[in-house]
């Protein structure tokens, strides 16, 4: 009797075995990215910048990342709400203003519950566009923002328990260092540097909800050799999936 009960017990773990087999852990899905970008300012190779970001971004294995060169895809709600999070990289001076439907998607798509990570030079896109300040939390004015020439600084890390920034320590990047961008919205800063050019501490990596949704402002970024640092590629995929999702996965 013991001898049979045993044999039933070595059959169960086997019958186990092949079940796990036979239906492995499944992956989580990854997460689906609009990368906006497009013809920027002389100085920023923008082609480059798009490129990079998006490598950080499919090389994490957590993203399937689409790239439209061409912002007046945010005309077409049907086009994105195939997407959590809008990656934008693209300073549209060329464009000047985005239509009234273009606009109201975009909040819409945030105020729904999605998310927008906007990066470096971004932020002076429409500028007479108010609410898209409103939305990127800071925004950069020309004539009124700037820098320092670009150089070596060090990056403060603020708040250590934030999804996006847990784990990071102080560090050391190449880049140009932005400052006095404008506005007056509540924003949760993770990450400054103090500026030379401005005297103050200013806040380079911020974030804040608009309605439902998610806004990661990153001020890192004039060139693929910035956006290679180690620490500002983590913030980028952190950045993009915490805009998507609300958490980080490691």
């Amino acid at each position: 009797m013991r001898q049979a009960l045993k044999m039933v017990a070595l059959m169960a773990m086997v019958a186990a075995v092949f079940c796990l087999g036979a239906n492995p852990p499944q992956k989580a899905p990854q997460i689906k990215v609009l990368l906006i970008t497009g013809d920027d300012v002389g100085a920023h190779p923008w082609r480059e910048i798009s490129e990079t970001t998006r490598e950080i971004l499919v090389g994490s294995g957590k993203f399937d990342v689409k790239v439209s060169e061409d912002p007046l895809i945010l005309e077409s709600a049907t086009a994105l709400k195939n997407y959590a999070v809008i990656v934008f990289t693209i300073y549209a001076q060329k464009l000047g203003d985005l239509t009234p439907q273009g606009k109201e998607n975009l909040l819409n798509y945030v105020k729904g519950g999605k998310g927008f990570f906007v990066q470096h030079l971004a932020t002076a896109s429409f500028p007479k566009w108010e609410e898209f300040g409103k939305l990127c939390g800071r925004r950069w004015v020309m004539g009124t923002s700037g820098h320092g020439p670009r150089g070596d600084f060090t990056s403060k890390i603020v708040d250590k328990e934030h999804p996006i920034t847990k784990g990071l320590t102080d560090f050391t990047t190449n880049d140009e260092l932005y400052a006095k961008l404008q506005g007056n919205e509540d924003i949760h800063v993770l990450i400054t540097a103090d500026s030379d050019w401005s005297k103050k501490t200013e806040p380079l990596v911020f974030v804040k909800p608009y309605g439902q949704g998610r806004v990661v402002h990153n001020a890192y970024g004039h060139d693929g050799k910035a956006l290679k640092t180690p620490s500002v590629q983590k913030i980028i995929i952190r950045g993009t999936e915490w805009a998507a999702t609300g958490k980080v996965t490691e």
